[in-house]
């Protein structure tokens, strides 16, 4: 037994990793705007999206586990042109993604620190200071901060979460009306929700790729199980958070009439004010700095995540000979460049770059899941590792329902 769990221990890490990527904008703002705006109407899509995106996310440390190899390269074996579609589709989001999570970031450091400097600077300077931090540190200094920080996250939301449900519901004002589920807003935001629910499907090749990282790191190669309980750890986690997200908001904001502010800043103090609002006022720094440290974590891993996983793409498809640390670097350097320039354009409406960010990672995900289908159920997988019965066919029905939402959002978008 104590054998078994110094191996699991070996193994934690890539898990972490993606739960710090995941505990951010779709938790602190799409989650916490969810209970806000609808109560407790959204747990059930919340759950859904959490349940029919597990496989496409495990495939990606299932496919590590079995080849010691990347999923990425696992698309190249299967035909170029599915690399060339996942490049494509990620070349279509990634931008997006970067500019929504690091303009979060600036706002909760704004409102930590009191500066009153743009957010877009602000943004410009934290993608800057992640880049770094990357180049220098490499994969060692990321897990050991992401466990830290993960740690402190955790326990401030489960207390905030009980302090919430011992306080009870706050009265609606005089004349609130609820949002009707089935308005066409209200449809939007429910897609873009799912959109970053645990987080966007093609994030899935982050999983692989920070396990063989891993591997590299400790000098160990853990077994299938270990690798699995690892992933599984940390999507727990996500799931059981963005119901307590949820939780906050519904309890503290719901029937208020108070809207989460498009000003990343004000945004800021409002997400804090909710643990506040179950805490006590005495809590407001602790928690202040610690939602400040989860976007922060958040920004880091998609510069780290965008950096290998689009570095290794465009090195397999244009620039075979570059090693693998120099393309990890320019691509960093790529996303943070660009994503800054994307903040520039669209930072004028915290809500919309989130919604534009969320909902296209919705659109693509059906894509994502079917060519990751393809790869985990191809002759790459030896036998003894490939998935069982039960989970390819939540599989095919997570393809089923990505596609049926999507076709849902393209429709209501274009009436």
């Amino acid at each position: 037994m104590a054998s078994n769990f110094k191996r699991y221990l070996k193994a934690l890490g890539p898990g972490i990793l993606f739960a710090s990527t995941c505990i951010g904008v779709s938790h602190l703002v799409q989650s916490t705007r969810a209970g806000a705006d609808f109560g407790f109407q959204l747990v059930a899509f919340i759950l859904l999206a959490n349940l029919f995106k597990y496989p496409f996310f495990e495939f990606g440390s299932r496919f590590a586990a079995a080849t010691g190899k990347s999923l990425i390269e696992g698309y190249l074996k299967e035909g170029k042109w599915m690399l060339w579609l996942y490049f494509l589709l990620s070349l279509g989001s990634m931008f997006t993604v970067t500019a929504a999570v690091t303009f979060v970031t600036a706002g909760m450091f704004n409102n930590l620190t009191g500066v009153t400097m743009n957010p877009a600077y602000v943004s410009g300077i934290i993608l800057l200071v992640c880049t770094v931090i990357l180049a220098l540190g490499k994969y060692s200094m990321l897990d050991t901060l992401l466990k830290i920080i993960g740690s402190v996250l955790l326990i401030s939301t489960l207390v905030a979460f009980f302090g919430a449900l011992s306080k009870g519901q706050v009265t609606p004002v005089e004349g609130f009306v609820p949002k009707e589920l089935l308005e066409r807003d209200s449809i939007i935001f429910v897609i873009a929700l799912m959109g970053w629910m645990p987080t966007a499907v093609d994030l899935s090749t982050w999983n692989s790729l920070w396990t063989l990282e891993r591997i590299k790191q400790i000098g160990y190669k853990p077994r299938l199980k270990e690798i699995l309980a690892d992933f599984n750890f940390g999507y727990i986690v996500t799931a059981v958070l963005a119901i307590c997200f949820l939780t906050l908001g519904a309890k503290v904001m719901y029937g208020t009439g108070v809207e989460l502010s498009n000003n990343s800043t004000v945004f800021s103090d409002q997400v804090v004010t909710l643990y506040t609002s179950a805490l006590g006022n005495w809590a407001y720094l602790v928690i202040a700095i610690a939602a400040f440290s989860t976007m922060f974590s958040t920004t880091i891993t998609v510069v780290d995540g965008f950096g290998r996983a689009m570095g290794e793409t465009t090195r397999l498809l244009f620039f075979k000979k570059a090693g693998e640390r120099n393309a990890y670097t320019w691509m960093m350097v790529v996303v943070a460049a660009v994503s800054f320039l994307f903040i520039l354009l669209l930072s004028s409406n915290l809500k919309d770059l989130v919604d534009l960010a969320t909902t296209l990672s919705f659109v693509i995900a059906p894509l994502i899941a079917l060519i990751n289908y393809r790869v985990i159920t191809s002759v790459q997988i030896p036998e003894e590792f490939r998935p069982g019965k039960k989970l390819l066919l939540l599989a095919k029905s997570g393809i089923v329902f990505l596609t049926v939402f999507a076709i849902i959002y393209i429709v209501v978008f274009f009436l």
